[in-house]
């Protein structure tokens, strides 16, 4: 969920912004900044690419490489980062860094060198390696806010932690649970939410809670850039925004006879290519219905909400004709 975790925290925060008054624009900026946030956490799966360099040389194809990716990304993913007794942390020392002030940087920096030693004494170097990968980006975003928003550094401080805080809750569906009270040693979460006995069916699941994810902040987007651009807003006017080419993607059961059944195992074909076919909401052709049975293609460049209603649908298309395909047992 690399990217639903960003999602989920920028439809929730933008949401809840827009409710308790705020006007369109701020509701997106606190949106955009939580979710920066909450896809900080996964920086430490950046220790993957050591994984993938080894098996370059060894020849290994695309499976090979993404099995390599994940079990060497594995060894550090979900602790230092994914825990909640470190978020707040890591959200004051960027919050501390907004301020701008050298008394203020100088405890951001406190904070991390902290932060830094506590991971060496208890997880060693590469658990201080994944640390100080993880300070820097938030003092990067950090940095970002106070050059480019007037956001204040407390305003900064309650949007990283909600972001950071709900990162880990979105890995409860996939891999292993995240360590959510590191550096302690007690388990909250002793192994993933099951959605379904059939492991197939389940990943099916997860697919669909990422991909509702997706659909709930790009609808709280179109509804924020449509205030701020002073249009009105409609509750019928998404089915406007879909071009009918997003049927295509329920030809996507076929599928079911040439890739294998995706599993968390294995995901990366099914993924790759359900994805893919959202590539058809951006192809400069649109389709109009003339007269009351035709339907007539016009080459024109879709905008950006077309673009996206289009590819979305295609992909929850797909996605839901392969299940009907699976379950009906056609493989």
């Amino acid at each position: 969920m690399f990217v639903g975790h960003a999602l989920a925290a920028f439809a929730v925060v933008a949401v809840l912004a827009r409710r308790t008054g705020r006007d369109p624009s701020r509701a997106l900026a606190y949106g955009v900044v939580a979710g920066l946030f909450a896809a900080a956490p996964d920086v430490d799966i950046g220790y993957a690419l050591v994984g993938v360099a080894a098996s370059l040389g060894s020849g290994a194809g695309a499976l090979g490489l993404a099995e390599s990716f994940w079990s060497t990304g594995n060894v550090v993913h979900r602790a230092v980062t994914h825990s909640v007794v470190v978020a707040p942390v890591v959200a004051l020392a960027a919050a501390a860094w907004v301020d701008g002030r050298v008394a203020a940087r100088a405890v951001a920096l406190a904070l991390a060198a902290g932060l830094v030693a506590v991971t060496a004494t208890v997880g060693g170097g590469l658990a201080a390696f994944v640390t100080v990968a993880f300070v820097a980006t938030a003092l990067a975003l950090g940095e970002g806010i106070r050059r480019r928003s007037d956001l204040s550094a407390r305003t900064t401080f309650t949007l990283a932690l909600v972001g950071l805080v709900s990162h880990p809750f979105g890995d409860v569906f996939t891999g292993e649970p995240p360590a959510l009270l590191y550096p302690f040693a007690t388990e909250v979460l002793n192994g993933r939410v099951e959605l379904a006995g059939d492991p197939v069916v389940h990943l099916l699941g997860a697919f669909a809670v990422e991909l509702a994810t997706v659909w709930a902040a790009v609808l709280v987007w179109s509804r924020l850039r449509a205030e701020i651009e002073g249009r009105e807003v409609r509750p019928f006017d998404l089915p406007r925004l879909i071009d009918p080419r997003a049927m295509a993607g329920a030809g996507y059961a076929a599928s079911v006879f040439v890739i294998p059944a995706p599993t968390l195992d294995l995901s990366y074909p099914f993924v790759f290519s359900v994805l893919a076919v959202g590539a058809v909401g951006v192809i400069p052709v649109r389709v109009r219905r003339r007269g009351r049975a035709a339907l007539a293609p016009e080459f024109a460049a879709p905008g950006v909400e077309r673009a996206l209603f289009t590819g979305l649908t295609a992909v929850t298309l797909a996605a839901a004709a392969y299940l009907l395909a699976y379950l009906a047992g056609v493989a």
